[in-house]
């Protein structure tokens, strides 16, 4: 079951180091502004979208595999129906390395059969939650 307790989602919270799948370059985007708030609150954003070259100071990477720092938190900012690719992606990256061990699908984004297989995979997963919303009431 994706996580829903304040206690499960304050320990994603504890997160360092943030993978943005969808990560955007336009100030007023949720897909922008979240990560930017985020980054101002201490938390490393690594941004993935294969269509940019930087991302709020960050280097942007085109996938997920590009990555080569170890990533705590998997953050989606991509339609419902990609996230069985996207999850894909971090169940091989977690196989792999032993890192990724969460996703968070932001406002707006489920998908209840790739949540089920990333968590059987010992994945840990929030979806339709905004992380942004999620750390100011836990955290702010």
């Amino acid at each position: 079951m994706p996580i829903t307790d304040d206690e499960g989602l304050d320990r994603l919270l504890s997160a360092e180091t943030i993978a943005v799948i969808g990560c955007s370059r336009a100030p007023g985007k949720a897909a922008h502004d979240v990560p930017a708030y985020l980054q101002r609150h201490g938390y490393r954003i690594v941004p993935v979208n294969p269509f940019a070259d930087e991302i709020l100071g960050e280097p942007a990477f085109d996938a997920l595999a590009d990555v080569e720092d170890e990533i705590d938190l998997v953050d989606v900012f991509r339609p419902s129906e990609e996230v069985p690719s996207v999850i894909d992606e971090v169940r091989e990256r977690h196989a792999a390395r032993g890192d990724a061990a969460a996703v968070w699908l932001q406002l707006g984004i489920s998908h209840d059969e790739a949540a089920a297989a990333a968590e059987a995979d010992g994945i840990d997963v929030v979806q339709d939650r905004c992380l942004k919303v999620e750390h100011g009431r836990l955290r702010g």
